[in-house]
């Protein structure tokens, strides 16, 4: 194919395209094959490509790509773009195509979706990361599409998934619990489930326990011949959560000045948390004062569903087998603080979250899955564009995560001194509340052009270069590149 300078969200597309070529191969056994597009780009800025079935019924993509395409190239040094994370078991003398990744020494891969099936379910992006292979995953966009396209087959990839979990293989939050049953849960979060989530029970009914079992919030037992809670089921729908798991509590702290508003704990099932954590916010945020530089920064006004957001990802995405580890909200009159327990997920960095573009990959799917049938949580999601879009729709400064271990920190800055209290970047505290504002692209964006920089703050080109040169020259930015190819960056 001819050569050009691709763009990683051009081949994530690409590769998708070829997915959609897939052959889909009959199967006695009636198992849906995955469609699954490979895209390798060369350092020259070559590219090749390959899906499923392209050559010889059953291929996979990866294996026609490297082994029948490519079998005497040097490929060190290429970049590989799968739709569908690399398979770890072919039957000898078949190779799997995480082994076929690493012997190639390739050294960057971008995976469009986990492979739920079993014989995978993380161990191929493992493999990869234990061989040196930097593992990124698809936007969000592109998985959503590759998610939809492969719906039969990650179907039924999840119920092979149950069918072959072992009891001493999993985690005590997906385990049934011992002497439990459906007595233990809340009726009155049962109730809100089935009700936002639009579903035709009643609590009680056993279809409706059926219903939860098939996404893991229960299990049949067949001794007992009844279903019985889950880890997952009883902090979703448990009458009290933290009889069995300590640290499954949101702890609130509010402080203004010398004002200290009384500690809240918020304890109940997880369904129940949103709405209650809402009312809390409405109560406490009006207290605070308006410092602000930055326009609409007045308490009032600050957006409580951000705010509800970001308190929903740390409850649905934190590490609840962290033990002593509690989710926390701190508020006070510069900024709000969420931690979250559990570094983020193989595949996510802190960059890709602080610049918004963080992929889609879930710690807890079943929690995950229960909040987006309520409408509290886009599927897998972080609420990236949610916290982007603060300064364009609030005015307000944009968020930062952090991580310390085991906690993993979003601070929102409600004030000119809660953003230089978060951005800690030298020369920070010399800059007036006007450069100040002008600073956030560089927090929004990686990289920056003048001309950005020039549209983002409505500067004369002369002003902005000044503006531009003295942070420069004062080392709180850097360069990169030259002439017309220049961009400004954080110097982090």
């Amino acid at each position: 194919m001819a050569k050009k300078k691709y763009t990683d969200k051009e081949l994530m597309q690409l590769a998708i395209d070829v997915m959609n070529r897939s052959v889909n191969e009959p199967r006695p056994d009636g198992k849906v094959p995955p469609k699954v597009g490979a895209v390798l780009l060369f350092p020259d800025g070559r590219i090749e490509t390959a899906f499923r079935g392209e050559l010889r019924e059953g291929d996979h993509a990866e294996y026609t790509l490297l082994e029948r395409k490519l079998p005497n190239e040097n490929l060190e040094g290429c970049t590989l773009f799968t739709t569908l994370e690399p398979c770890v078991q072919r039957n000898p003398p078949k190779v799997p195509c995480c082994r076929r990744t690493t012997n190639a020494r390739i050294k960057k891969v971008f995976v469009g979706i986990e492979d739920r099936d079993p014989t995978v379910d993380g161990k191929g992006i493992k493999h990869l990361e234990n061989h040196g292979v930097e593992v990124k995953m698809f936007d969000r966009e592109f998985q959503h599409i590759i998610e939809y396209e492969n719906k039969a087959f990650l179907k039924q990839a999840l119920e092979r998934k149950r069918d072959s979990e072992e009891e001493d293989l999993r985690t005590p939050i997906e385990l049934p619990i011992e002497n439990y049953d459906s007595s233990k849960f809340s009726e009155q979060a049962l109730q809100k489930f089935i009700k936002e989530s639009n579903l035709d029970f009643k609590p009680t009914e056993e279809a409706f326990l059926e219903y939860l079992a098939d996404f893991g919030a229960m299990e049949w037992n067949k001794e007992k011949k009844k279903f019985v809670p889950t880890g997952f089921g009883i902090l979703l729908f448990g009458k009290n959560p933290r009889a069995k798991f300590k640290s499954a509590v949101l702890k609130a702290h509010v402080t203004y000045g010398n004002q200290r508003i009384e500690p809240k704990d918020f304890s109940d099932a997880l369904v129940l948390l949103p709405d209650q954590v809402e009312e809390w916010l409405k109560k406490v945020l009006p207290l605070s004062k308006d410092t602000s530089a930055f326009k609409r920064m007045d308490v009032p006004d600050f957006p409580i569903e951000v705010l509800r957001e970001a308190i929903v990802n740390a409850l649905v995405h934190r590490d609840y087998e962290i033990e002593g580890a509690k989710s926390e909200i701190k508020i006070d009159e510069n900024k709000v603080i969420v931690t979250s327990p559990g570094k983020p997920l193989p595949a996510i960095s802190l960059d890709e979250l602080n610049t918004f573009e963080a992929p889609s990959l879930s710690r807890n799917p079943i929690i995950t899955y229960a909040f987006s049938l309520m409408d509290y949580v886009e599927e897998k999601g972080f609420g990236m564009k949610t916290f982007k879009s603060l300064k364009e729709n609030f005015g307000l400064p944009i968020p930062k995560f952090t991580f310390e271990e085991p906690f993993l920190t979003l601070t929102f800055p409600r004030t000119v001194q809660g953003v230089k209290s978060v951005v800690k970047f030298k020369g920070i505290e010399k800059l007036s509340d006007v450069e100040l504002a002008y600073f956030e692209i560089f927090r929004e964006k990686s990289l920056v052009s003048k001309a950005e920089f020039i549209e983002y703050t409505e500067l004369a080109e002369r002003s902005a270069q000044r503006l531009l040169k003295k942070w420069v020259d004062g080392e709180l930015i850097v360069m990169e590149g030259a002439g017309r190819s220049t961009r400004y960056r954080i110097n982090d």
